[in-house]
């Protein structure tokens, strides 16, 4: 990183509920709304966003803790707001404090940890990981 993220930071991500962010459930009853995973997804991009200005080429970001609750529904073509506040760095591991809202309530809130980490290092990995299972 060019200079640490301070805490206090906030990173967002905005999206508009679309078909393929709904539930895969929607029969008997079930209304068509925010599926969680997509919902974690969004709030992962938000606390991204908040690293992104001080990161160095060649860095990258991985997520390493998502702890979220998923306190309100959210239907088809609502607004949704991603909000997350750095709230402690240690070392290249970053700490957030996460909430969703749409157009009405608060809809999300929770805790998660991005790691800062070298994208050509991890390519290594990954492609170690794939000749051992060739």
């Amino acid at each position: 990183m060019r200079e640490p993220v301070k805490p206090g930071t906030v990173g967002e991500e905005q999206f508009v509920v679309e078909d393929k962010h709904l539930i895969d459930f929607v029969h008997d009853g079930m209304p068509a709304i925010l599926a969680t995973p997509w919902l974690v997804w969004f709030l992962e991009h938000a606390a991204r966003n908040a690293v992104l200005p001080v990161l160095e080429p060649g860095e990258s970001t991985v997520g390493v803790v998502v702890n979220v609750q998923h306190l309100a529904p959210t239907p088809l073509g609502e607004k949704v707001v991603c909000r997350a506040r750095v709230i402690s760095i240690d070392d290249t591991q970053i700490s957030f404090q996460l909430e969703a809202h749409d157009e009405h309530e608060q809809i999300a809130r929770g805790t998660h940890k991005l790691r800062v980490i070298q994208a050509k290092r991890l390519a290594r990995k990954v492609e170690a990981k794939k000749r051992r299972q060739a």
